[in-house]
């Protein structure tokens, strides 16, 4: 596909201040780049803080590393390692192994101190979106550790000035939210005004963005939900043991009840959530941390019901189903969206049975394009074109949009237009919801070459396949599921060729 047309019809989406900031980023690195001070003269404030929620393992000891299922060995630390991809470099340089459970506290001042002694040569770890995160790691691990110490804060400190002259305004999104969390930790930590100042400007107007009246968070995939809430509730207990901001307080409060709605909702009575857009599992803390954690925190929340995310879901005495019925993410930033509009996903007696097909990597290649297709979800394909046109690790040109809307306690039909501007061509969706029957109509407005897809678990077998679903003449392939980055497993999907409508159903 022609690239300029995807650019120019990617670029149309953003909004303005994105371009002014790629542009002034642009020719500030290029033509005045600034040499930051790595030592600031700081005043620490001695803050309270319970590390409620423990890191994952990600340090083995004996300079071993494993991020996203990938390790690495190191005789001495190479903080620009590359060989693994830019996201395994991040996490290297996230510092979060310092908050997993018993980490030693010697070798965390040994790390830090080697990442200071080298910081003149660190290059992936002084963008904005790492030292956000290793800002929140140092301060937690400091914190817990009653550690003072002159040389790191004076260059934590200028790491956050390096942040602040640098925030992700030019990507916005879950990043800025991000910048201005850690800036809130920085402000506390330092006794920083202006710091707080600029976190308290970012949090208010995006939090108010970002989270959804149904409180989704607007990017639409619940693994960056799970981060996100994370985050806040970290904020909400900083906050309430270190600062008198009644206001602030009261204000991430209501935002975090609003998560915590969204994540009940969405999470399945097994404790999981369905991998929709980019979501993997072993990176973000589970619902259940989350829940109890907001509990620790005296939490209470309503339950409200999902609504313009777009998500819904149905429940009955022996499935759940969830189901896709809303845009694909926020227009100006949709580099965690995938091309599955009218995905749904269904577990049977707590088993997964149709599931989202997840995602195993960030890299942009064959595997990160099929794993954001509409072939590798739920729903249907027209003459081989994606509904929405990903391209790239993180762009979205074209994209579907929800244009009819029809909805009950037990019905819900759909259309979209993501195959008009290309073929003329609208795909309507019916679920129709029974106590042991789940029925699904597609029709499209005119005849085209269409397939219908279902991906399930890998335990699910042939047998309950052809078991659990009604439908004619239909092919079972193998293909590739993703639940952990950099892990593929084989499982089955049925294929389905039609011309203009189908009906299937799901007998419980």
């Amino acid at each position: 596909m022609n690239k300029v047309y995807l650019l120019i019809n990617t670029l149309k989406y953003l909004k303005f201040k994105q371009i002014k900031y790629r542009g002034y980023y642009f020719f500030k690195n290029k033509f005045l780049k600034k040499n930051y001070p790595f030592f600031l003269n700081s005043n620490v404030k001695e803050i309270k803080f319970s590390n409620f929620i423990k890191s994952y393992e990600s340090y083995k000891g004996n300079y071993e590393f494993e991020f996203l299922n990938l390790t690495k060995k190191f005789d001495k630390i190479d903080w620009n390692y590359k060989k693994y991809g830019k996201l395994w470099t991040y996490n290297l340089n996230y510092f979060d192994y310092l908050n997993q459970e018993n980490f030693d506290k010697d070798e965390g001042l040994k790390f830090i101190n080697n990442f200071i002694d080298n910081i003149n040569t660190i290059k992936d770890g002084l963008e904005p979106y790492p030292i956000s995160l290793r800002g929140i790691n140092w301060i937690k691990f400091l914190v817990k550790n009653k550690i003072n110490n002159k040389k790191i804060n004076n260059n934590l400190l200028a790491q956050y000035y390096i942040l602040l002259d640098n925030l992700e305004y030019h990507l916005l999104g879950n990043h800025l939210l991000e910048n201005g969390f850690s800036l809130l930790w920085g402000g506390i930590y330092f006794n920083d005004e202006r710091l707080l100042k600029k976190a308290k400007e970012i949090l208010y107007e995006e939090l108010n963005e970002q989270i959804l009246k149904d409180g989704g968070h607007f990017e639409l995939s619940p693994m960056y939900h799970q981060i996100i809430l994370f985050r806040l509730l970290d904020s909400i207990n900083l906050v309430l043991n270190n600062i008198q901001e009644r206001e602030l307080y009261a204000f991430l409060i209501k935002k975090a009840k609003l998560m915590l709605s969204w994540l009940t909702n969405m999470t399945f009575e097994n404790g999981e959530i369905p991998l929709l857009n980019d979501s993997a599992n072993k990176i973000a803390p589970i619902s259940n941390e989350l829940f109890e954690y907001s509990k620790y925190l005296n939490i209470k929340f309503p339950e409200i019901s999902l609504s313009n995310s777009g998500y819904r879901k149905i429940k009955k005495e022996n499935y759940e189903c969830i189901v896709d019925v809303g845009e694909i993410g926020p227009d100006y930033i949709p580099g965690h969206a995938h091309a599955d509009t009218f995905n749904f996903v269904i577990n049977i007696n707590n088993r997964p049975f149709i599931i989202d097909t997840g995602i195993s990597t960030y890299e942009a290649n064959e595997i990160r394009s099929y794993e954001r297709s509409t072939k590798a979800h739920n729903t249907v394909e027209i003459n081989n074109v994606n509904s929405s046109e990903v391209w790239g690790s993180f762009r979205v040109a074209n994209r579907a949009k929800v244009i009819e809307l029809e909805e009950d306690n037990n019905y819900i039909k759909a259309t979209h237009d993501g195959y008009y501007k290309k073929f003329g061509i609208y795909h309507t969706r019916e679920w129709s919801f029974f106590e042991n029957k789940i029925i699904v109509k597609d029709s499209l407005n005119k005849e085209a070459n269409a397939v219908f897809r279902l991906h399930f678990h890998p335990d699910v077998s042939v047998d309950e396949i052809k078991k659990f679903i009604n439908i004619e003449n239909c092919l079972i392939k193998e293909e590739y599921v993703a639940f952990e980055y950099n892990k593929r497993i084989k499982t089955k999907i049925l294929e389905k060729k039609f011309s203009k409508t189908l009906k299937m159903e799901i007998v419980i």
